[in-house]
């Protein structure tokens, strides 16, 4: 009778527990409003820019220069037939060598982050908060510090004019940001579940394969999301490492297109800047879910 009468007065937008204004009552909505406006118009000031982008890219290239706030004119898709063609490879090579290094950057980072990480939270051995302050020092390191030495190795090695400087780092665990976002993740998994797959048999690999690894699922997609995102738009790596065309990626290109452009090639880089956009801002929406659970699980802010 009690909880019949609760769910009636909920559903009816009457008084909820402890006396207060239901959620969806009038009172309430009248003093949520104005912070609803405020976020609106926050939401608003902070897409301009984006929205302005694209507009302009639509844009003949004459209309741009003396656009204002609100650009108007005539629609064209002008600038992503000349811009997709400008430079000496058109950019579906360049997409293309942007997703090869994501993807492989993204394989890698799981790989060896998840195994450092189980082998430094789990596994006893000498040395082994040694290893773990080290970890945890990296992150200190500004990475321009480590720029020419890094360069002077693959050049060296012969590796210049390759993805492998790209690539061969995320297989040897050098994010110390998501080696130790994973270690604090498998230090909250019970360790008698190790505990019992002992007494069955399993082995140091079969257990981080098998138990671990699928119940890190909440740091794995963290560290997948932040991976393609600072991969794909990184800049300065794919700059140094790679001087022949062909092995560009998006954001290299980007830059030898306004370095090629005399002034006049504005729409075309804003065009080509919107599709770089474009895989980034699918990938959010296939994948929000995952984000959302992995920044609130992470804590990162």
């Amino acid at each position: 009778m009690a909880t019949s009468s609760i769910v009636a007065t909920e559903s009816t937008g009457g008084t909820a527990r402890g006396g207060g204004p239901a959620t969806g009552s009038p009172r309430r909505r009248g003093r949520l409003w104005p912070r609803q406006l405020l976020i609106t118009i926050a939401l608003l000031v902070m897409i301009y820019p984006l929205i302005w982008m694209v507009r302009l890219s639509f844009l003949p290239e004459s209309a741009i220069a003396g656009s204002g706030l609100l650009p108007s004119g005539t629609w064209t898709t002008e600038n992503y037939t000349e811009g997709w063609n400008a430079l000496s490879i058109d950019f579906t090579t360049f997409f293309l060598n942007s997703a090869i290094v994501a993807g492989l950057a993204l394989v890698g980072n799981l790989l060896a982050c998840s195994l450092s990480a189980y082998v430094l939270a789990r596994l006893k051995f000498a040395m082994r908060p040694v290893y773990f302050g080290v970890v945890i020092a990296t992150l200190l390191i500004p990475i321009h510090v480590l720029l020419i030495p890094q360069y002077l190795l693959f050049s060296y090695v012969g590796a210049l004019n390759t993805f492998i400087p790209l690539v061969l780092p995320k297989f040897l665990a050098t994010d110390a940001f998501f080696v130790f976002l994973m270690i604090q993740f498998v230090r909250g998994i019970p360790r008698e579940l190790d505990q019992a797959a002992f007494v069955d048999g399993a082995g140091y690999f079969r257990i981080y394969w098998s138990i671990i690894l699928p119940l890190m699922r909440p740091a794995l997609a963290t560290t997948a999301i932040f991976t393609v995102i600072w991969t794909w738009n990184d800049f300065l790596g794919p700059l140094i490492y790679l001087t022949r065309t062909d092995l560009y990626t998006v954001p290299v290109a980007l830059n030898a297109l306004l370095s090629t452009d005399t002034g006049f090639g504005t729409g075309r880089l804003l065009a080509m800047s919107v599709l770089s956009l474009l895989p980034l801002v699918i990938f959010f929406f296939v994948a929000q879910k995952q984000i959302l659970e992995g920044i609130s699980s992470s804590g990162i802010k």
